[in-house]
């Protein structure tokens, strides 16, 4: 009675056989002020080293797991909410430390094509939000938890371990946004897609220091390449764009190539797809590229890029291949990575008085 329900509002309790200090249900009563009419509901409690088949039972108003469950009694748990008639909930608080789970994905890296994705939403908490902690104290908290698990305790970023394709810490590569020097050669990247999504990445380039920035990035599913190329003319006309060998691929309804319909709609795109110097286009050596100029210090992103971030934050690889899943954003600045060469300056325009004059110089 000195938690979340009064004391004066459990009518009712039982005790949960085979599990110490587990109540099996308890009975709460709620309303009953003004207008209200009074009733009574039914709180359940379950172990999930009960297994699967303890969770089945009678549909329920809401369920609430507490820590990460089994795949198979999450499912479960679901399935008891399984009601139109009511606005039935479920909702779910771990640290995920066991990685990208099958739970953890269904929230993270939804398929495509499942149905339920627009249904589910991620609250996240870091330890910045305890704000009964000290900045001193949250530093020292984190400097005691393993450093494979300080992400996940901290942040709540799945724990990928080994698996993890960029293995460095955000405040290594992040920086807060400036405005970008004239003199700094500029391109942007794209990945073409429309049930998975389209991603691009606008990249800023210290020739001087070899730093490459990550200044802006742009993720749309479901949306045609006039909507995309809208939103990528406002970072710049000018810029030109990478693509990758997927751009040759024609449309089946105008037969035109798709890196051809995103040059009609005016975006600069480059003559020809993305590739190294040498030719090549593989992807081990665009993630080998990226991360040794991220554990160098040579590739920075800005902090407002919250899409790259949070791909980054799940890229990984599975029985040591890269998993192919929501990697958009990162695809696209690896194939501007691989096409900096193409990097160009911005073209101060000159206004039309001083080119009269300067016309006038030369005639003179």
């Amino acid at each position: 009675g000195t938690g979340f329900i009064p004391a004066d509002c459990i009518r009712d309790r039982t005790r949960a056989v085979g599990v110490p200090n587990l109540l099996d249900t308890v009975v709460v009563r709620w309303g009953g002020g003004g207008d209200v009419q009074a009733g009574e509901s039914i709180l359940a409690l379950k172990a999930y080293e009960k297994g699967r088949e303890k969770w089945q039972g009678p549909t329920v108003d809401g369920i609430w797991f507490d820590e990460e469950p089994p795949e198979d009694i999450y499912s479960e748990g679901l399935t008891r909410t399984n009601n139109g008639q009511r606005g039935q909930f479920a909702q779910t608080t771990f640290t995920p430390l066991l990685g990208m789970s099958t739970v953890v994905s269904r929230f993270l890296m939804p398929a495509v094509d499942d149905p339920g994705q627009d249904a589910r939403v991620i609250t996240s908490m870091t330890i910045d939000d305890a704000e009964h902690y000290t900045p001193e104290e949250r530093a020292k908290i984190i400097a005691s938890y393993p450093a494979h698990e300080r992400e996940a305790r901290s942040k709540g970023i799945p724990s990928l371990g080994s698996g993890l394709i960029f293995p460095v810490t955000e405040e290594e590569i992040t920086c807060k946004p400036f405005t970008i020097p004239p003199i700094w050669p500029q391109i942007i990247g794209v990945d073409f897609g429309y049930d998975h999504p389209f991603g691009a990445a606008r990249l800023a380039w210290d020739r001087d220091n070899d730093i490459v920035y990550v200044t802006a990035v742009y993720r749309a599913r479901q949306t045609t390449p006039i909507f995309h190329a809208a939103a990528l003319k406002a970072w710049g006309a000018w810029i030109p764009v990478a693509w990758p060998h997927d751009g040759l691929q024609h449309d089946k309804g105008s037969g035109e190539a798709l890196a051809a319909q995103y040059r009609t709609q005016g975006l600069n795109m480059l003559p020809e797809r993305a590739t190294w110097e040498d030719g090549g286009n593989g992807v081990e050596a665009g993630v080998t590229e990226m991360l040794d100029r991220m554990q160098s210090g040579r590739w920075k992103v800005f902090d407002t890029c919250f899409d790259w971030l949070e791909e980054r934050r799940l890229y990984h690889r599975k029985d040591g291949k890269i998993v192919k899943e929501r990697d958009d954003v990162l695809s696209a600045s690896r194939y501007a990575l691989m096409m900096l060469r193409e990097a160009i300056t911005t073209k101060p325009r000159i206004p039309e008085n001083t080119r009269a004059k300067a016309l006038a110089r030369s005639i003179v």
